[in-house]
Parts: structure tokens; sequence; C-alpha cells
């Protein structure tokens, strides 16, 4: 990627406040705020990590956005997943370059463009959306990010469940209301061993999705988890955990698609899933 900024190129301009503003470069274009006047035909041939003082003598710092950033200033149709939940759900569901991911749904596009991200390449995202108008929307968001859209993603408009035989995916990652429902055809078509990762916001679905994936007989390695995120101040000495933090959003739950058992077992109130504080080296 070029570090010179051009016409078309997203840009990040943050200013003595840290304050963020995201705006896409154009000849001719211009930002403006309380601090005065930027004009993108300044910003453009700029390298990354650049200053700019708008014409109300203010310093922006110039950086190309990171995908976090652009996920956190991007439009928005449907909800998205945010950075603190999406690092997690690409970690815990193994995302790897040659990766064949089957995702629901598709939302606004965020967490499509990280699993786009991760895949690389030699991989690819199938992002199945029901409602035609967040279709569309995310196929914007990932267009204005990219550039375009790239040929190792579909983006389909229906139920996931219906998919899931035709894709056969190694990785199934949902972000849909009742992904339970998806547990009985991702034991059909899931490859062995593969990885089911659904994220939802409640506690009931929650437990519903756990207890699908578990009587189910055809999962195991059932890990549910949420992830907090609290920023710290340092300052010098003064050093300590701002006032506000990013709380509950959602619940991240991942099973590995298992044979089935042959044995008896004993029935457990945690039978079949783990703490991964519980893990060793």
């Amino acid at each position: 990627m070029s570090k010179t900024f051009s016409a078309g190129d997203q840009c990040l301009l943050i200013d003595g406040k840290k304050r963020r503003f995201l705006l896409r470069l154009r000849d001719g274009g211009a930002f403006h705020s309380h601090h005065g006047v930027i004009d993108h035909d300044d910003l453009i041939g700029m390298d990354d990590g650049s200053r700019v003082i708008s014409t109300g003598g203010a310093e922006f710092i110039v950086l190309r956005p990171r995908l976090s950033d652009y996920v956190l200033k991007m439009r928005r149709g449907a909800q998205v997943v945010y950075p603190k939940d999406l690092g997690p759900i690409l970690v815990y569901a193994d995302i790897a370059p040659g990766s064949v991911v089957l995702e629901a749904g598709t939302g606004s596009g965020a967490l499509t463009l990280g699993l786009l991200r991760a895949v690389g390449s030699s991989g690819r995202v199938v992002s199945v959306e029901r409602r035609e108008d967040h279709a569309e929307h995310a196929g914007e968001t990932i267009s204005r990010w990219l550039g375009f859209i790239p040929d190792n993603l579909e983006l389909r408009i229906g139920q996931v469940e219906d998919q899931i035989l035709e894709v056969r995916p190694d990785r199934i990652v949902l972000d849909v209301p009742e992904p339970w429902h998806s547990v009985a055809p991702a034991a059909i078509g899931l490859s062995s061993g593969g990885v089911f990762c659904a994220y939802v916001p409640t506690i009931p679905q929650l437990q519903q999705t756990v207890e699908e994936l578990r009587t189910s007989g055809r999962f195991d390695d059932i890990l549910a988890f949420e992830a907090l995120l609290r920023t710290w101040n340092v300052q010098g000495r003064s050093v300590r955990p701002d006032h506000q933090m990013v709380g509950h959003t959602g619940f991240i739950c991942v099973a590995r698609k298992v044979a089935p058992s042959t044995q008896q077992e004993p029935e457990s109130s945690d039978s079949g899933s783990r703490n991964p504080d519980e893990d060793s080296a």
C-alpha cells in the first residue's frame, strides 16, 4: 500500500484533543470543523503520518485509518461488530489464510472486512444477509474501504441455514438472532474439526445456542465468553484506568465439530464446555 495519499483514499484526521475525523479524499473537496477548513488538495500527496494546519491555526495529524478506525467511524445500517469483539472472533474461530468462511448476517460489513483480511487471497468468504437493504449497504461499506468487491467474497441474500450444505465451509461465523437454527445443518455441512462461532447479545440467546450445540452430539470443546475493554490514562507518574470502559456488547460462543460419541457420557451441568483460564501452556 502506498504511503502517499491519493484522491479516493480514506483519511483519518486527529486534532489536538484526540478527536478523530474520517473522510474520503476527493479533488476539490474540503474538510470543515470549528477549527476552520482543510482542503483535500492539501492532503493529497501527503505521506501517512504527516501534520497539517487548518485555516483556523489548529494542527491535525494525518493518518491512513486502520480497520478498527474505519469500523468505529464508518456509516452504519445494521449494528456493527466492534473491534474489541472482532479480534477475539477471528482468533478463537481460527480464521486463517485459505479458510472457507460462511458468515451471517452481513449487517454493515464490519465483520466481513475482518474475515476477508484474515482469509487472505487464498481463502473465501460467503456472507449471507436476510435483508436486501442491509446487504446493499454492506456492499457499499466494503467497497468504500477496499475500493472494490474482491473476487473471493460472495454477498448473498437469504437464510444461512440454506447455504451450509452448498458452501461446505470449514468455519461458520454467525451474528444473527437465532444461531441455534444453524447447528443441525452445520453438523452435516461443516467440515470435520471445523469451527462454529456465534455472536449474540443476550444470556438467553447464549444459553440456547450452547444447549443446541451440546445436545446435537456433534460439537465439543465449547467455549462461551465476553470481551471487556478498559483503556488506561498514562500521564507521567499518574497511571490509572479511564473513568469509562467498553463493557458488555455481546457473547462469543465457539465450538468444534467432532465425530459422534460411541459411549454414554454421565450427565454434568458443565459437560462439553470449558474455562479458558484452566488451559495450560
